[in-house]
Formats: C-alpha cells, sequence, structure tokens
C-alpha cells in the first residue's frame, strides 16, 4: 500500500442531547457551513416527533436509524471481463453514514411545509417500519438477495 489510511474524525456530541449520532446528523444535514440552521431544524423536527409519538425523541430517533441502516450491500467487482454484483456485509460506521443518508434523502423529497415536518414524518415512519428509508434498505437487501450465486468473489 502506497498510502496511510485516512484516520478517524471523532464527532463531538452534540450540546442539547449530548448524543453522537444527533450530532452527525446534525452535520449531514448542514448546509454551507450552517450549523445552527441544522440544530434547529433538527431539534424542531424533535419536537414535532415528541408531540405526534408521545415518546422520547431520541428513541424514535435511534429505532428509525436501526430499522433504515442495511446490513448486506452489492458492490461492483469485476473478474475475466466481467462486472459483478457482489454482497458484501456493511460495517457498522458506514452503516449509520447509509442510514443517515436516506433518511435526510428522502425526509427532503417529502411534501411538508419546512425541513423540520418532512424530517419528523420521515424519523416516525422509520422508527415504525416503513417509510422511504425503509423501503430503500429492504432493495439494498433484496439485490444482494438476488446475487448470492456471486457471493463467493469476496475479496
Amino acid at each position: 500500500m502506497r498510502k496511510k489510511r485516512a484516520e478517524k474524525r471523532y464527532v463531538t456530541p452534540d450540546p442539547q442531547y449530548n448524543d453522537i449520532l444527533v450530532a452527525k446528523f446534525v452535520n449531514k444535514l448542514m448546509r454551507q457551513g450552517k450549523k445552527n440552521t441544522a440544530r434547529s431544524i433538527v431539534y424542531e423536527a424533535f419536537d414535532v416527533v415528541a408531540q405526534r409519538t408521545k415518546q422520547e425523541p431520541l428513541d424514535v430517533f435511534r429505532k428509525a436509524l436501526s430499522n433504515a441502516s442495511p446490513v448486506v450491500e452489492v458492490r461492483s467487482r469485476r473478474i475475466g471481463g466481467a462486472t459483478y454484483q457482489v454482497p458484501v456485509e456493511v460495517r457498522e460506521d458506514r452503516r449509520i453514514a447509509l442510514s443517515i443518508r436516506w433518511i435526510k434523502q428522502y425526509a427532503s423529497d417529502r411534501r411538508d411545509k419546512t425541513m423540520a415536518l418532512r424530517l419528523a414524518a420521515e424519523l416516525i415512519a422509520a422508527s415504525n417500519g416503513e417509510g422511504s428509508s425503509v423501503k430503500k434498505r429492504d432493495d439494498v437487501h433484496r439485490m444482494a438477495e438476488a446475487n448470492k450465486a456471486f457471493s463467493h468473489f469476496k475479496w
């Protein structure tokens, strides 16, 4: 190997909930360095979640993340001129990153008025095992299951 691997960057927990996952989510939601705007969106969404579900918003958030996170995914691997979709287990940090990305993406695709309301709706749906982010996870699992024949090409 020619170059060193990049060092892991550690995120400081967010001030209100003192949670690293929430801080990562805020960082992923942030645009153009506006962290306070991203924070206010997330906290407002958590307030809406607490009102609608009568549960602790952090628990709903964690449940949504775990429901949207994939266990296996397919990766392209070129062998002898052909490209195969090889199913591979997903590492824990990538699992979290993918679920955060999908929840953010499908929340912004929703049709509610503000981003906070969209995010709250997607979090509630994902924590109940429905919604677009969970559907995306199921699609990824289905792809991996369909290509299970190529699992011996793992590297």
